[in-house]
C-alpha cells in the first residue's frame, strides 16, 4: 500500500504538537506515521519556522539548478573537445559543401553523448536546418539555378517575373517567390534606369479596342551602325493583340515606303479601322493620306509633344531599345535587318506578354480568332 505523502505544512504542524507536549505514541496513532519518520522529520525540520522552511526549499531548488547548469556546461565542454574545436565554416568552402560535414559532427555528438539534435546543434553553433537538407532538393535547386543563368544570358533584360513565365512555358512548376529568391541571390537582377518625374497634365482618353485590326500604332526609331551611319526603323503594332506587324529598316524611309510596308501587311491580314501616328513628315505627307483615304482608314494624329497619347507603340519602342538595339553592335544594314527580323519573330511567338496573361501575341490572336 502506498504511503501518504505529507506536505511541509503538515509536517511542521505535527512537530509543533510534539514540542507542545503531545506524547509521541499519540502522534503516531493519530496521524498514522511511524516513530522513525517523526524522528527523521525532527532532524530535518526541528526548530524551523514556516518562513525558514520556505527559504530552505528555495535554496534547495537553486542548488539543484546550479548543479544542473554546471553539469550542462561540463557536458558542452566535453562535446566541444570531442569534435576537436575545428572550424567547419571556412571562407573558401561553399554552403553546400559544408552541410555534409555538419551532419557528421552532429551525428557524432548524438551517438557519443546521447543528446538531442537541438542540443548538439546549439553547442556547435549550427542551424538545425542544416540537418534537414537532402540531396534531391539541392540538385533540383542547382538545375533551376543553371536554367535561370541560361535564360538571363539569353535575355539579359528580362526580369524575374518574365523569366518565371518562360519557365512555366517550358513545363517547369516553380513558385515565383522561389524564382525571385534565386534570381536575387545569383545577382541576375536587371538594373533599372531612373526616370525623370515630369509634370502630368490632362490627357486625352483614347477609345478602347476590343478586336484585332481596330487600331494600329506607328512610330519611328533610330540607331547607328558601327561605321557611324544612321538608320531608322519603322514599327507597326496592333494595339489589341500587341503583335508587331512591321519592323522596316532603312537609311531613309519616306511616306511611300510607309505605304508599301503597310500594304504588304494588309494583303494577308486585312486593313485596320484606324491608325495612330505622330506628326512626322512621313506620316503627314500626301502618300499616307491618299492611301488611308482610299482604304477608308481613319488616320489619327497625336498632339505635338504628347507621345504618351500613343502609349502602345512607345512601350513597344522601349522594349526594342532595351532588349535588342542596346545589346547589339551592327556592322551593316543587312545585319541590322536580320537581327531585328529575328527579334520580331521571337517577340510575336516566344516572348510572354504580361498584359496578355503571360501569352505571346500570336497565341492571344489565335485565341481571339477561335473565340
Amino acid at each position: 500500500m502506498k504511503g501518504k505523502r505529507y506536505t511541509e505544512q503538515q509536517i511542521l504542524d505535527i512537530l509543533g504538537q510534539l514540542e507542545a507536549g503531545t506524547p509521541l505514541s499519540d502522534l503516531t496513532r493519530l496521524h498514522g506515521v511511524a516513530m522513525t519518520t517523526i524522528y527523521r522529520w525532527k532532524a530535518k525540520y526541528g526548530g524551523m519556522t514556516k518562513d525558514e522552511t520556505r527559504k530552505f526549499r528555495q535554496l534547495e531548488a537553486e542548488n539543484q539548478r546550479l548543479k544542473k547548469l554546471v553539469a550542462d556546461l561540463s557536458l558542452d565542454n566535453a562535446m566541444l573537445k570531442e569534435v576537436g574545436g575545428a572550424k567547419v565554416v571556412t571562407p573558401g568552402t561553399s554552403s553546400q559543401a559544408q552541410t555534409p560535414l555538419k551532419k557528421q559532427m552532429v551525428t557524432l555528438l548524438r551517438d557519443s553523448f546521447a543528446v538531442s539534435e537541438r542540443r548538439a546543434c546549439r553547442v556547435l553553433g549550427f542551424s538545425r536546418t542544416t540537418q534537414r537538407r537532402n540531396s534531391p532538393k539541392r540538385e533540383k535547386d542547382q538545375r533551376l539555378v543553371e536554367r535561370l543563368r541560361t535564360l538571363a544570358r539569353e535575355r539579359p533584360r528580362f526580369g524575374y517575373r518574365r523569366i518565371h513565365l518562360m519557365l512555366g512555358r517550358e513545363g517547369e512548376t516553380v513558385n515565383h517567390k522561389r524564382v525571385y529568391r534565386i534570381y536575387r541571390a545569383e545577382g541576375l537582377a536587371v538594373r533599372k534606369k531612373e526616370r525623370r518625374k515630369l509634370s502630368v497634365g490632362e490627357r486625352q482618353q483614347k477609345p478602347a479596342v476590343s478586336a484585332p485590326n481596330q487600331r494600329w500604332s506607328l512610330d519611328f526609331m533610330s540607331d547607328q551602325l558601327a561605321s557611324g551611319q544612321r538608320f531608322r526603323v519603322l514599327n507597326v503594332v496592333d494595339d489589341f493583340t500587341r503583335e508587331c506587324l512591321v519592323m522596316h529598316v532603312g537609311t531613309s524611309i519616306t511616306g511611300h515606303d510607309v505605304v508599301r510596308a503597310l500594304e504588304a501587311v494588309v494583303r494577308f491580314r486585312g486593313a485596320p479601322q484606324s491608325i495612330t501616328t505622330d506628326n512626322g513628315p512621313e506620316f503627314a505627307g500626301k502618300g499616307l493620306d491618299l492611301w488611308t483615304h482610299g482604304r477608308g482608314i481613319t488616320h489619327t494624329f497625336i498632339r505635338p509633344g504628347k507621345p504618351v497619347e500613343n502609349a502602345y507603340i512607345e512601350s513597344f519602342n522601349g522594349r526594342v531599345r532595351d532588349e535588342c538595339l542596346n545589346l547589339h553592335w551592327f556592322q551593316s544594314l543587312d545585319q541590322a535587318r536580320l537581327i531585328l527580323s529575328a527579334w520580331r519573330q521571337d517577340y510575336n511567338a516566344v516572348r510572354p506578354h504580361t498584359s496578355l496573361g503571360g501569352r505571346t501575341p500570336n497565341e492571344f490572336a489565335r485565341l481571339e480568332q477561335a473565340g
